[in-house]
């Protein structure tokens, strides 16, 4: 038995810029390779990263060296494992119920989502990030949190500080330095918000946590609150703009699910094409191996779900983004005790909502100048830009 082969070659620039080729190549020589830039294993097949994520006896998440910790100024659930992770998670959960799903968050985006598509100018070329996917994302968030005053660009801003700074592994300065500018906001902001909901309850996150019968402590809901703007409005955003670039791109595809109307097909598809979560970190807690190489105790393997997400022995044309091809489980929304709170959430609201409704609104709509579209993110990934003239 030995340790995994050493790679110092590896760029942090490079996994920001195009991971996809680093992992395909990965995939076929290496699976399991000790990366030096980011300084974790990484992991980059199917077959090996679901079981990480299940057996969180062996492989921790509480990585110690990510930068979560110190971008969110906090010890939050994602690091937690056991009881003290599912307490902080079911003091959320009766938000995202099945009930309140279909009563009151369906109901709530729905308005929304046609007040931001009646705001769209016709037969003109705009950005749908900035003029639907983002403020679109952070409206209904900031309902379901309990932040209903808090404006779109708060939370965008918000959201990406905290994203950047959880990403940031390569310790840079500055956005340590954004985020926590946007801490003494949202403390601000949180504190009032609770004593109003207090008052004056509702379904929202906020409100259920805090008017517990036995609430969780209230640095913890405040991180509570935090993860879910930090991943409540990037992740919806960024598999909308996926998934429209992926059909405008594939017009037949495109044609074919206006007939079928199966556009939950079309969700599933870019959310596994391009990961919004890209890699998760575990800490390992005894010696393993995996592949039949040597994982020490205290060495942090990292899954790389966007490469499970790509693996050939699961996806034929796995780099494509491809509608029609038949549903294989993929990995984006994770597995085991830290599965995404918010899959459903996210099903219901663009898939069964949003899709079918921009194209009956927009039937025409085109995509223009495909090729400068700009893609990245390594942890979180996604286009930074969408222009479409909407016909």
């Amino acid at each position: 038995m030995a340790l995994a082969p050493l790679d110092d070659e590896i760029a942090i620039s490079e996994l920001i810029s195009n991971p996809y080729p680093i992992y395909k190549r990965l995939r076929a020589q290496t699976p399991v390779l000790r990366v030096k830039s980011i300084g974790r294993t990484f992991i980059t097949k199917a077959a090996d990263t679901r079981p990480i994520k299940d057996n969180p006896e062996l492989f921790s998440s509480n990585d110690p060296n990510t930068p979560m910790q110190r971008a969110f100024n906090a010890h939050t659930l994602m690091r937690k494992d056991g009881e003290d992770h599912m307490a902080e998670r079911k003091a959320m959960m009766p938000t995202f119920s099945p009930t309140n799903l279909k009563t009151v968050w369906s109901p709530a985006y729905e308005k929304l989502a046609h007040e931001y598509l009646d705001r769209l100018p016709r037969n003109e070329v705009i950005d749908l990030f900035p003029m639907l996917a983002g403020p679109l994302s952070a409206s209904i968030l900031s309902i379901i949190l309990g932040m209903p005053d808090a404006t779109d660009d708060d939370m965008q801003f918000w959201s990406q500080a905290l994203i950047d700074g959880a990403g940031n592994f390569a310790w840079a300065d500055e956005p340590f330095e954004r985020v926590d500018r946007a801490h003494i906001a949202m403390d601000t902001y949180i504190a009032k918000q609770a004593e109003i909901l207090k008052a004056e309850p509702d379904q929202s996150a906020l409100s259920v946590m805090v008017n517990a019968e036995n609430p969780i402590a209230y640095s913890q809901i405040v991180s509570n609150l935090k993860i879910a703007i930090g991943g409540g409005i990037n992740e919806p955003r960024d598999c909308m703009l996926t998934i429209l670039y992926g059909l405008l791109t594939n017009i037949d595809q495109l044609e074919e699910l206006k007939t079928s109307g199966n556009w939950s097909a079309a969700f599933e598809e870019g959310v596994r094409w391009v990961a919004p979560i890209q890699v998760s970190s575990r800490l390992v807690m005894q010696d393993t191996t995996i592949r039949g190489f040597d994982i020490p105790k205290g060495d942090v393997v990292m899954t790389i779900q966007a490469s499970a997400n790509h693996d050939e022995e699961l996806f034929e044309d796995g780099d494509k983004f491809n509608a029609l091809r038949k549903r294989t489980p993929h990995q984006s929304f994770g597995s085991g005790p830290h599965h995404c709170m918010g899959t459903h959430l996210a099903r219901l609201t663009i898939g069964k909502l949003l899709l079918p409704l921009i194209f009956e609104r927009f039937p025409n709509m085109e995509i223009v100048e495909p090729e400068n579209v700009k893609w990245w993110g390594f942890g979180f990934r996604g286009p930074l830009n969408l222009n479409v003239r909407l016909n």
